[in-house]
């Protein structure tokens, strides 16, 4: 039996790839621009037709870009099939196109105004590459790639200047991919720039040597850091720690214990622009002891039961919210609905209604109670990811966090 684009493509996910890549290109690029299609099937021609649209097609395919009522991941797919018609270029730098707003599109614009050399692009396209968000990344890197393919790095570079940032990142990844040493850009004013050279160094020679001519403590903290991802060696990161003085980031209210508490849990994987103190804390210094989870929350269980309040059997803050996952455990109490949350990180406590006499319970079973005011307190410097944000959060999202 004859196979058809139907059979080939019988439903979302389950293409037969190579099948429809080698049937007839004129009836995909129909069922490509065909808008009573269902999208995945659509955007699955758009896929099969790479290096052989039709010049008959060409025109209607355009008009599905060119129509923001279609399928957003239809007409992604056909910018990234149509990079190289140049008939595209209007549309795509006229004004009207800062309003798109299906997901994704925004950025499939400039990659494929990358594409096209349209060179007014490469401040947003390095914007773009800048992101914090790895897929945002590698589309501006493909379109900054592009215009230096066609004009050549140092055009791009003149274009961007190097005030911002992100210029200055362009700057550091194209003399890495020249084979040029950028431990320089350790002493970048800016935390994303000396991030992203960290990222890029690999010879633990040349930053032990770098360690000894860096121009601020800050570019010393950051070779030592570069050169623990390469070798993993805690004792020559301490070393360096010791001579510097021990640095670290002081917050006004930040005590000891707390401080331990989430300085381990969220130094070693903070967000690339935190203050690079915090990873060589998490490096150098012992992390808290005590007694585990589990054990906690059943002392808690033990001292609320004991005090009359009822509590129910702990969950996790996944569980509570039926998803995600974090570092506290809920436990229920009272005929109220009332929530008492204990950290995973430590001995610490506290509910939404700052009740008294659970808070005189759980403090003499030995848990600390985090009230408003040391709630409150921000951690400085320490970027961690929440909520699609990667900013310094307050102790009590912190020591009580939950992501879903």
């Amino acid at each position: 039996m004859p196979k058809t684009i139907e059979t080939l493509t019988p439903g979302a996910g389950r293409t037969d790839t190579a099948g429809l890549r080698a049937y007839d290109p004129d009836p995909v690029a129909r069922c490509a621009a065909d808008a009573a299609q269902p999208w995945w099937r659509r955007k699955a021609c758009v896929e099969a037709l790479a290096g052989r649209v039709p010049e008959g097609h060409v025109a209607e395919l355009i008009a599905c870009v060119q129509d923001a009522g279609q399928s957003g991941s239809v007409r992604i797919a056909l910018l990234e099939l149509l990079a190289d018609r140049p008939e595209l270029l209007p549309w795509l730098r006229h004004e009207d196109r800062l309003q798109e707003s299906a997901y994704g599109m925004p950025e499939a614009i400039l990659k494929a105004r990358g594409a096209l050399g349209d060179r007014t692009s490469a401040e947003a396209l390095a914007t773009l590459a800048f992101s914090p968000w790895g897929h945002r990344q590698v589309i501006g890197e493909a379109g900054l790639d592009a215009l230096a393919a066609r004009y050549g790095v140092e055009a791009v570079l003149a274009d961007l200047g190097g005030a911002r940032p992100e210029d200055r990142a362009f700057g550091v990844r194209m003399r890495h991919r020249a084979g040029e040493d950028v431990a320089d850009a350790l002493a970048d004013p800016d935390r994303g720039v000396a991030h992203l050279a960290v990222t890029l160094l690999a010879d633990p020679e040349r930053l032990r040597g770098y360690l000894a001519e860096a121009p601020t403590e800050e570019a010393k903290l950051w070779a030592a850091y570069a050169l623990y991802r390469l070798t993993h060696d805690t004792a020559e990161t301490r070393r360096v720690y010791e001579a510097l003085g021990r640095p670290r980031v002081e917050v006004a209210g930040l005590d000891e214990e707390l401080r331990a508490a989430i300085v381990h849990e969220y130094g070693h994987g903070c967000a690339e622009r935190s203050d690079p103190r915090w990873r060589i804390e998490a490096l150098c210094t012992e992390p808290p002891s005590g007694t585990d989870a589990a054990e906690r929350t059943s002392r808690a269980v033990t001292a609320l039961t004991a005090a009359g309040l009822t509590p129910k059997p702990p969950v996790s803050c996944g569980e509570a919210h039926h998803q995600g996952d974090g570092t506290y455990d809920v436990i229920g109490y009272g005929a109220r609905g009332g929530e008492v949350l204990v950290s995973t990180l430590g001995r610490f406590a506290t509910d939404h209604d700052d009740d008294p006499a659970v808070r005189r319970a759980l403090e003499s079973a030995g848990f600390r109670w985090i009230d408003q005011s040391v709630g409150a307190i921000r951690v400085t410097g320490l970027g961690v990811y929440y909520f699609g944000r990667r900013d310094p959060l307050d102790i009590q999202t912190l020591l009580f966090y939950w992501q879903d």
